[in-house]
């Protein structure tokens, strides 16, 4: 079992974690979840020392090994085989000493615990679990600085996978995985036999590979048992559960004290009032759950609605050199409202795909038509490096609206889900999702005809990546996306296709019958069907996503035509402010500042109107898209 006791954290002096404690069951799958800068990873670090806590304790029973996947990743001339079998030390160690070793007792020993430690399946282990994370038999021989950054976290990760430690941490282990990659490690972590501390916001993940849930909320550790899902549902019964009592309690308040004002001063009353008043200085107030607002992603609809198909590929072959094409034989449509995912290990060619369909790669042969004026966007996370990192968001978009005033330029960012606390922080003080959102906001900034998303979803935390999905389905125009995360998938894509061998294929069959082929170790095409019959053929699964669309369409317009309001009353509200501030006016022009201080309630009271309506509003759209 793994506690946490009385554990106070602070780093740079901000306190992150204060008086928490929470204990973990051995052999629990749990899935530390938060908001982005709560401490998660902070925490992860006093677990496995790397960070002293100001107070309380972590105790882990004595004997147990902690394992982490290493901050830098492998880069020497070992072959990756050669790092993961390295990772399992005591097993290094034993058979070194097996090498020199004269007693033959002592011989005895080691040959005992190398069979106990399953020491003669080690390297059929190590390349099973590097396939797992897709490096094949080739790759496996090559020496780790051969390969990119990204893959060499992944021979990390297969390393502590490896050593089978009884702790495991992950902290955000699909960042550089893919979709593929990701499923296989969703079924290895099921089956663990240690304890598993995982940090995610993939919802899929949490939902399939653990049993429990800690959350990390106002600087407390909370200890859930079930998926995410569970999670979610018994967060929002204890908010139901804890309004009530609140509301309760303080109508209890409410009637001591208005006996205690009405009798203290007489002396028949006067010991009964004294004691309520005793009694409600001794009362702790019941707070109430806090419901973090996550401001709404939007995406500008199409200013011009282009012809079917947007594009047309007959017989495309594409690649980098000459006489080495990388996809071939493509012959594709795209439609106006198309929502297309892209399946396929990384190194397939689905950057190199969606860098064909943006014009950022040419064709060396087959033909390729596009609708006529067609606005094609492209979100990728290596763009985040474009930002101009001593402009803020405001100075960004004032860039794209040179000639607009400041309230319509703060209003577009207002819409890109970046607050007023935020819109004058300078893009290198950004965190990494809000950086995703004012890039997202400035490509879709003329409303293109087709969205490309090469794995929008790195940096954003689990609400965020549901509001990204609330707005792909209100977006009218096409999409293809890239992404790891399930659940993004299934919630806003009805056409799959696969990316392999060279070529693009549509796959007929659904998410689950994919993840099957995928844990099976088969090639998905068309000829190699799941055993079971598709849940839902693809038109269907078209039509049924633009019914959706087309319904939840007119809440969603009124949900941002009312956030717009929320924003004029607002900047109205501070003009107000601005005015009253002037010295002197009460004295020198009591009529001006008793009409402004009017108007200000008036404001605010229209705001408070708008506010009940936009949660009301908001309410029932995430019910009914939630429910889809």
């Amino acid at each position: 079992m793994l506690t946490i006791t009385d554990l106070t954290v602070r780093i740079a002096g901000r306190l992150l974690i204060e008086n928490a404690s929470v204990s973990i069951p051995s052999g629990a799958k749990a899935g530390l979840v938060g908001r982005n800068g709560s401490g998660k990873t902070t925490l992860f670090n006093v677990i496995s020392g790397d960070h002293h806590s100001e107070t309380g304790s972590i105790t882990i029973p004595k004997g147990l090994r902690l394992g982490r996947v290493a901050q830098e990743a492998p880069g020497t001339e070992e072959s990756l085989l050669e790092i993961v079998l390295a990772a399992d030390t005591e097993r290094v160690e034993l058979l070194a000493e097996a090498e020199t070793a004269t007693d033959p007792g002592r011989i005895a020993d080691i040959q005992l615990r190398l069979n106990d430690i399953d020491a003669h399946s080690a390297e059929a282990r190590a390349a099973e679990i590097l396939a797992g994370l897709r490096f094949d038999n080739a790759a496996q021989a090559r020496p780790a600085s051969s390969f990119s950054g990204g893959w060499r976290m992944r021979v990390a990760l297969a390393a502590v996978l490896f050593a089978k430690p009884d702790v495991l941490l992950l902290d955000e282990p699909t960042n550089y995985l893919d979709l593929e990659g990701t499923l296989w490690l969703e079924a290895f972590v099921a089956r663990y036999t240690g304890t598993v501390l995982i940090i995610s916001h993939d919802r899929d993940l949490l939902n399939n590979a653990v049993n429990s849930i800690v959350h990390l909320e106002d600087m407390k550790l909370k200890f859930y048992r079930g998926s995410y899902d569970n999670f979610e549902r018994q967060r929002a019964e204890q908010q139901i559960l804890q309004d009530k009592a609140r509301v309760k309690q303080q109508a209890r308040m409410d009637h001591m004290q208005a006996f205690v004002d009405r009798f203290r001063a007489k002396a028949s009353k006067a010991k009964q009032a004294q004691s309520r008043l005793k009694a409600l200085e001794k009362m702790q107030p019941i707070s109430a759950l806090r419901k973090e607002h996550v401001a709404p992603i939007t995406f500008p609809n199409p200013v011009k609605r282009a012809g079917s198909p947007i594009i047309k590929l007959e017989g495309v072959k594409c690649g980098y050199e000459a006489g080495k094409p990388i996809l071939q034989n493509l012959t594709l449509n795209i439609d106006t409202d198309d929502r297309i995912a892209l399946l396929g290990a990384n190194g397939n060619g689905k950057s190199t795909f969606a860098k064909l369909l943006a014009d950022q790669l040419p064709h060396v042969s087959g033909e390729i038509v596009k609708a006529d004026k067609l606005k094609i966007a492209v979100f990728a996370q290596h763009q985040m490096d474009d930002l101009r990192e001593d402009e803020t968001p405001v100075e960004h978009v004032r860039a794209l609206m040179p000639h607009e005033p400041e309230a319509k330029v703060r209003s577009r960012v207002a819409r890109m889900g970046l607050d007023i606390n935020r819109m004058d922080t300078k893009a290198k003080s950004l965190s990494g999702g809000e950086k995703a959102r004012l890039l997202l906001g400035l490509i879709v900034f003329e409303g293109p005809n087709l969205l490309i998303l090469d794995e929008p979803t790195n940096h954003l935390d689990m609400d965020t990546r549901e509001a990204l999905v609330h707005a792909l389905n209100s977006y009218t125009g096409a999409v293809v996306l890239i992404s790891h995360d399930r659940h993004l998938i299934d919630a806003s894509v009805d056409r799959l296709w696969i990316v392999g061998d060279g070529e693009v294929r549509p796959y007929e069959d659904d998410m689950d019958a994919y993840r099957t082929l995928i844990l099976k170790g088969a090639k998905a095409s068309n000829s190699s069907k799941a055993e079971k019959q598709p849940k839902q053929s693809q038109a269907e699964r078209r039509k049924k996503a633009a019914e959706q669309r087309k319904v939840f369409a007119p809440l969603r317009k009124e949900i941002l035509q009312i956030e717009k309001e929320m924003e004029d009353l607002k900047e109205k509200i501070g003009k107000i402010d601005v005015k009253l501030s002037t010295p002197g006016i009460f004295e020198n022009h009591p009529v001006d500042a008793e009409k402004l201080t009017k108007m200000r309630v008036t404001t605010e009271n229209a705001m408070a109107e708008k506010e009940a309506l936009w949660m009301e509003r908001s309410e029932v759209y995430e019910s009914e898209t939630s429910g889809r």
